[in-house]
Order: structure tokens, then C-alpha cells, then sequence
């Protein structure tokens, strides 16, 4: 438990450094868009931050996958497709999509991506 602990305490420092937020408002269900503030060119200063914090190598759309939006056959009507969906389960295993399977609109993606998923992804990374 202390290791979880540890990883989480690790997570949100990289959080508060590259978001400019208050250690406060990081929490398990906060997203880090909507609730954070995060922009896309955010992303990649999590990225390296978690990477030099823990001394992992996060692959490019490891933690944040790319190319799934932009792909036809993932996305129509501007909704998240079944196979799109299937795509997201390979390449997130580490992320609850139950909530975004009930309504896979491409404006609800980025609700996905929360402290916790983060916090997952990096405890899968370590393991």
C-alpha cells in the first residue's frame, strides 16, 4: 500500500508542476482536462515529467493514444464506433471506458483521462 501511495504522491506533483494547479485540486476522479485545465500540449509535459519521475519510458500514445479520433473507421457521426471502441480497450487496457461506452460522443474522450487513469497506467508501467 505504501508503494501505491507513493506512486500517487509522485503522480501529483508531476500533475501540479505541469498543470500550475493546487495540490488540492488533484484527485482520483478529477479530469485533466475539464477539472485541471489541461491542453493538448500539456500532454507532453505530463508525459516526460512521469517519465523522469519514476524512469519509464512512456511510448508515444502509450498513455495518451493518438490516431484514434482522426480515424474513420473509429469514428462516425462524431461518435466513438464499436471497433473504435474495441481499438481503445487494446490500447488502454488500464482505463475504465465503461462511463464513455454509454455515450462514446468524441466530446466526452477527454473525460476519460483522470488522475486515476493516470495512476493506473503508471502502476501497470512499474509492474
Amino acid at each position: 500500500m505504501a508503494h501505491q501511495n507513493e506512486v500517487y504522491e509522485k503522480i501529483k506533483t508531476c500533475l501540479v508542476d505541469a498543470l500550475g494547479v493546487d495540490e488540492e485540486e488533484i484527485k482520483p476522479d478529477a479530469k485533466i482536462m475539464n477539472d485541471l485545465g489541461a491542453e493538448s500540449i500539456d500532454f507532453l509535459d505530463i508525459v516526460f515529467r512521469l517519465e523522469k519521475a519514476f524512469g519509464i519510458k512512456i511510448p508515444r500514445g502509450g498513455l495518451f493514444p493518438d490516431n484514434i479520433l482522426s480515424n474513420n473507421a473509429f469514428v462516425k457521426d462524431g461518435k466513438v464506433t464499436a471497433q473504435g471502441l474495441d481499438e481503445l480497450r487494446k490500447r488502454m487496457p488500464y482505463a475504465n471506458l465503461s462511463e464513455f461506452e454509454k455515450d462514446p460522443r468524441v466530446s466526452n474522450f477527454s473525460s476519460l483521462f483522470t488522475v486515476d487513469l493516470i495512476n493506473r497506467y503508471v502502476e501497470n508501467m512499474l509492474t
